[in-house]
């Protein structure tokens, strides 16, 4: 994988949000942030998480979605069970995944961050295949952008979100990095 200078990562399968931003000005790209998602919640492989990126999710289709109805969200990546990732915002812009949130002493770590959600839950392993794809993809990123942390959903906005879960491997992840 290669980042490119448009800010897409070449090899990834581009599915452009309509949810995102400029970043502030002089806002550096610092943070990784980490997320887990499916919809609905266990179930995985289908199209409603990049429905739901891109604001086409039938939110009568699910009795889950109705809750969804009014959601405006975005990721810069997705990293699919399979190991496939799509990229939904070039990483110049600020995508929207944190929301509230707080690292460090910083505020709203959209500004800061790029966003990569893992296909999972927070009570399920997460396959091979993403750590594979996950380390490809941040190495791919570190060599263009200074990122300088990695944190989990759950790091940033403790109160309200437990992503990526106890099931995500940060010892194996980090490691990968540094091999």
């Amino acid at each position: 994988m290669k980042l490119g200078r448009d800010g897409w990562i070449e090899g990834a399968r581009r599915v452009e949000s309509p949810n995102l931003d400029e970043r502030p000005e002089g806002a550096g790209i610092n943070l990784l942030l980490v997320h887990s998602i499916s919809l609905p919640p266990g179930d995985f492989g289908g199209d409603a998480i990049e429905a739901l990126f891109t604001n086409r999710l039938e939110c009568d289709a699910h009795r889950y979605f109705g809750q969804l109805r009014d959601l405006r969200v975005s990721a810069h990546f997705l990293v699919r069970r399979t190991g496939e990732v799509v990229q939904f915002v070039a990483t110049g812009m600020r995508a929207w995944h944190a929301g509230a949130s707080r690292w460090r002493a910083r505020e709203r770590c959209n500004d800061c961050s790029i966003g990569v959600e893992l296909e999972g839950t927070d009570d399920t392993p997460f396959a091979d295949a993403q750590y594979l794809s996950l380390v490809a993809l941040t190495s791919a990123l570190r060599a263009r952008l200074p990122l300088a942390d990695v944190a989990a959903h759950s790091d940033v906005s403790p109160a309200r979100k437990s992503d990526p879960g106890v099931h995500f491997d940060w010892l194996r992840f980090l490691a990968a990095l540094c091999a």
